[in-house]
Order: C-alpha cells, then structure tokens, then sequence
C-alpha cells in the first residue's frame, strides 16, 4: 500500500510540473466525468470503490480496510491533488455488469472472518460508516421515500451494516444495483443516467462451496433475493460470510446532461434567496450611513474647511481635519501589516479565480476533487500579487528590508496553516485512516510552495519595490500629536468586535450549507448564490470599515491603519464561534480524535476569513482616507 501511496505521489508531483510547462500552449480541456461515454449492448461495465464515510468520525478509511471481496489485483484509478487531500480512495472492485443485461443471485466471493476482521466491522457499523461507489463516475445513491410519499430523497453511499435492539451486528452482503440508462431512439448506445442500490443483510446458504462454481439455497439465477424471507447476516468471528449482488437496468427519460440533478436535489432553495435579502438589507443600511457621511457630512466639512481664512479659525476647528498631520504616520509593527495584506491579496485572487471557474460549471461535484486542486494551484499563482501588493505598501511606509518582508509574505501564512495542518495530518495518520495525506502528496505541496509561490512572491515584490512609492496626499508633522480621551464606544476593542458583525451576518446562512457540505457529505454546487453572497460580503467589509473610521477620526484618533484591517477581520471570530455552535447542534461527532480535527480546520478556515476580509476592510479605508484628506486645503 505504502509502495502504491509513493508511485501515485510521484505521479502527482510530475503531472503539476507538466502542468506548469504545458498550461500555456493549451487551448482547449477534457474535463474528467464531463465528457459522456456511450456504451452498446453487452459492453463491461465496472463498478469502482471509493472510501468508507462517517458523519460521526469524520476518519475516510480505504474500502479494503474491511475484509470486503477483492479483485485479483487492486489498482488505483488516476488520482488528482484534489482527491487525495480530500481523502478519496478510488479502485477497482470484484462487482461487474454488462451493459443492459440483468443478472440476478452474482457470487461475489465467500470470506471468513478472524477476530480482527470482525471487530473491525463492528466497529465501523458502530460509528455508521458509508461504503461509497462509483459507476461511470456517477455515485451510487440509496433511494429513500419521505414518510409523506411526496419525494424520493437520496443518501450518498449505503450503510456497511446496521445493528439490532439485542446489541448484534449485522452486514449489508447483497447488493441490489439498479442502474439507468438513456437511450437515443435512432441508435444502439445509451449513457448511463443513474446508479442506485438497495442493500440487504441475507444469510446464505448453501449445500457445499464450490469456488469455481457457487450454487446458493437462498437464490438462484432466476429468482431475486428478498431480505424480508431471509435470515440476516450476523457479523462474528470464524463466520463464513457470502457476498452476492444483482443488477437491473432501467431505461430513463432523464437526459445525461441532467443526470446529477438527483444529486443535486435542492429543496429549500428559498433560504438562500432569504439569505441574499437579509444581506442585502445589510448593504442597504450601510450604503445609507455611507451615503449620508458622504454627501452631507463630508460635504459639509470640506466646504467648511475650503472656506476658512485664518489659521486661528482653523485652530477653533475640532473634527477629522485637526490630524491631518499625523493621519499618514506608519503604524506600529508596519512591516506585519504589510505580510498580512499581501497574504489577503493573494487570498482574494485565489478566491474570485475560483469562484468565476465554479460559476462556468469547471468545477461542479461531477470534476472530482477539481475544486480542491484548482485552490492549491490558484493559491500557489497568486503569489506574484501578495509579493506586489505588500512590497508597495511597505514602500510607502519608507521601509528598505524588503526582502525581509518579501519572505516573511512567502512563510508567514503558509507556514502557520501547513504547520496545523501537519499536526492534524500526523493525527489521521495516527487513526490508519485514508485521509490521512500521503508522504509524497506532502512533498508534491511542498515543492509547490518552495518551488513555485516563493519565487514568484520575489517576483512580484522586486516588481512593487521599483515602482514610485505611493505619495501621501498631506505632509506628516514631524512630532506626534497627543490623542484626546475616548468615549468608551470609541475604544479600539469595542468598535474593532463591533465592527464584525455585519459581514459575519451578510454570510451565515450561506455558511451553513458549506459547512453541511463539508461535514455531512453532502454536496455543493449553488456557486451562483455563493458568488452573490461574496460580492455581499466585500461591499459590507468595505463599508463597515468606513464608516468606523470615520467615526474615530472625528474623535481625533489617527492610529487607523489597523484598526480598519482589525475592523472587517473580527468577522473571522464570529464564524469560529459559529463553528462552534454548529459542532454542538447539528453534528455527532462522539470521538475526541474527530473533535480536535473539526476545530483544528475550522481555525484554518476562520484565520484564512480573517485575512481575506481585514484586507478588503484595510483597502477600502485606504482608499477612503486618501480620498478625503486630498479634497482639503491644508496650509
């Protein structure tokens, strides 16, 4: 196993430096599972395994973990970045069909379980782990009816096994696989549409094995097993387990494009329109004050200030204009200013690229770990702008070590989610869990990291330090001027916290569902309500922070720059507490081992937030600040 884990990591590591040295010739893509297949009557079709799931551990284990029927030899099908950090596990099967020929009573083999195959089982049945497969990259989905009858719901995967009220196990051994096909009436071939099983606990009997030949008691070549006639089959130690399966296939109105749809099934898609309205209300609101500080009360001060003609008048005046000199003074700790919005540049390319190729459907459920691989590659090539971006604000600030800032844009970040992400890593690996990632998929990220983002964040910084410094648009006085006492509402920590909220409340809901998706195996796919949502939350970042600093200069205090990345980037401190909620409410997990990894992503996704909004909220009180102080006349 090991030995396969290396050749497909070396695979990986040589298929992205491919990428690299052909992605700019080509033109034109096959996307993996987007393009159809047809198939004629009697062509093989061969049923994949993919990983053992559970909501309540959140451990992916490799279907072989459990003494399941083996094919002669297991291969790995081509993996990409994606599906491997996902913790996805695809390889071949002993389970085959031959197209639109329905077979019924298929022997899959005959295994006896030790102890340790056993305990195994049950251990698994216990934490109701998923077996999920795959049939011309379609899942296989388990129908359920509503208890009303109106729908028929899916569930992704079928259960290993159940266990009853007297505390025995039993496993699910038949399969009945129901797959659906979509036939052109002026042709042979037909596409598969739909991969559905029911799974059955059946204890078989027979009068004697014979491995070249099974004949079974309990059904036969004509006649379909039904679980209900049948006495289940108990999971125990030295039992002798049969596994058989049948196949039947259904024509189908359903068009290939259509296929996932089932999937895909969105029933309450009116809480994201709820969720767009209430973030919209939010905008709304903000726009308002926005407008309304603009328009009158900025007007108002910039003609006020134009129009006086002494400096005793102007020494009278209180208000924003009064730190002039001292509104573009560096900040303390500049440099680390300057990292983290370099890192939120890069964060915010990462994540619009994204999200465009999403929205033009590259990356839906169907592009296998393509969401993942497109983030890593997107985050890797955006160094060139976090190098640019911090290198000229560090300019600004009349900084000359710009190679020390350069590296500390190139580690900080990555260095502090690879390093929490290793920990965790080193933990799955702990558990002999498949989601655990590879030695060499490590090294492939590696390579990426020091191979290609390092270089190109000295690229872009070289670039933004020869570039003119950025000119403040009023001189700074050469002595600090003292800050008045602050109204308690004023102070940094209570408009900083307070400053969260909106944009945190602009993305809740949205989050809900990415964190179902996420943690419950479910998938998603409404990037057009996530992009909404997006564009949401960069306008209530922008605004929130504007109109606080507006506020704190009018009370005198010049010490912005990061208070207004701080503003927006608390957001990052309601989604974590948020996460927290969601752990203890919708999900159950039991085990420590699952806690500490929930938590320990979330805090990488709450530190990832807090970086992308800080710099939206950073950027716009720039740009606010300057627009302002240039409108003035100072003497």
């Amino acid at each position: 196993m090991a030995k396969k884990r290396g050749e497909i990591s070396a695979q990986l590591i040589l298929t992205c430096l491919f990428l690299l040295v052909v992605s700019p010739a080509v033109t034109a893509f096959y996307l993996p599972g987007v393009a159809p297949r047809d198939f004629q009557m009697d062509d093989d079709l061969q049923v994949k395994v993919n990983k053992l799931s559970s909501t309540k551990t959140q451990l992916p284990y490799d279907y072989y973990f459990l003494d399941y029927c083996k094919p002669p030899a297991i291969m790995n099908s081509a993996e990409n970045l994606g599906e491997v950090l996902h913790g996805d596990r695809i390889e071949n099967s002993v389970y085959a069909f031959k197209m639109r020929r329905d077979e019924t009573c298929k022997v899959g083999c005959r295994l006896k379980l030790n102890q340790e195959s056993a305990k195994n089982f049950k251990e698994k049945i216990d934490d109701e782990y998923r077996v999920n497969m795959i049939l011309d990259n379609l899942p296989v989905a388990v129908p359920r009816q509503r208890r009303d009858g109106s729908q028929t719901t899916y569930e992704h995967g079928f259960r290993v096994g159940y266990k009853s009220k007297d505390e025995k196990y039993f496993i699910n051994n038949h399969l009945s696989f129901r797959v659906m096909y979509h036939k052109e009436p002026e042709s042979d071939e037909s596409r598969i549409v739909g991969f559905e099983v029911i799974p059955s606990s059946v204890k078989h009997e027979y009068v004697e094995w014979d491995e070249k030949n099974p004949k079974l008691k309990t059904c036969n070549e004509n006649s379909k097993i039904s679980s209900v006639s049948n006495t289940p089959q108990e999971v125990d130690a030295d039992q002798f387990i049969v596994f058989t399966y049948d196949v039947t296939f259904q024509p189908s109105d359903i068009k290939w494009a259509s296929r996932w749809d089932t999937y895909l099934l969105m029933t309450d898609d009116q809480i994201h329109w709820f969720s767009i309205i209430n973030s919209l209300m939010i905008v709304l609101f903000l726009s308002g004050m926005i407008a309304m500080i603009m328009m009158r009360t900025l007007y108002k001060d910039i003609s006020n200030y134009n129009q006086l003609d002494s400096q005793e008048e102007a020494q009278e005046e209180t208000g924003w204009k009064l730190v002039h000199g001292d509104i573009f003074r560096p900040p303390v700790h500049s440099g680390l200013l300057c990292v983290y919005v370099g890192t939120g540049v890069q964060f915010f390319g990462m994540t619009l690229v994204t999200m465009i190729f999403a929205l033009l459907g590259f990356l839906s459920p169907s592009n296998r770990g393509g969401l993942m691989t497109a983030m890593v590659l997107l985050w890797v090539f955006m160094g060139l702008f976090a190098g640019y971006s911090s290198s000229r604000l560090y300019k600004m600030f009349k900084g000359t070590e710009w190679k020390k800032i350069t590296l500390k844009t190139a580690f900080m970040f990555p260095g502090i989610v690879f390093s929490v992400f290793f920990v965790l890593n080193a933990i799955i690996w702990g558990e002999k869990s498949s989601g655990a990632v590879p030695f060499g998929t490590m090294f492939a990220l590696v390579l990426l990291w020091f191979g290609i983002s390092v270089p190109l964040v000295f690229v872009g910084s070289y670039l933004g330090f020869k570039k003119p410094a950025i000119e403040d648009p009023v001189k700074t006085n050469k002595i600090p001027r003292q800050i008045p006492e602050q109204a308690w509402y004023m102070k940094p920590e209570f408009s900083i916290l307070i400053g969260g909220i909106l944009p945190f409340g602009a993305v809740f809901i949205e989050l809900f569902f990415i964190l179902t998706s996420v943690w419950l195996n479910q998938f998603y796919y409404i990037f057009g309500f996530l992009f909404i949502v997006f564009v949401i939350l960069l306008i209530t970042c922008a605004e929130i922070t504007i109109v606080l600093c507006y506020f704190q200069l009018c009370s005198e205090d010049y010490h912005w720059w990061w208070r207004a990345y701080l503003t927006a980037g608390s957001s990052a401190i309601y989604l974590f507490i948020y996460s927290v909620f969601y752990f203890f409410t919708k999900l159950e997990i039991t085990k420590f081992v699952s806690g500490i990894l929930y938590f320990g992503y979330m805090l990488i996704v709450s530190y990832a937030f807090f970086v992308l909004t800080g710099t939206i909220g950073f950027y716009a009180c720039f740009w606010f600040v300057r627009k302002i102080y240039s409108s003035v006349k100072i003497d």
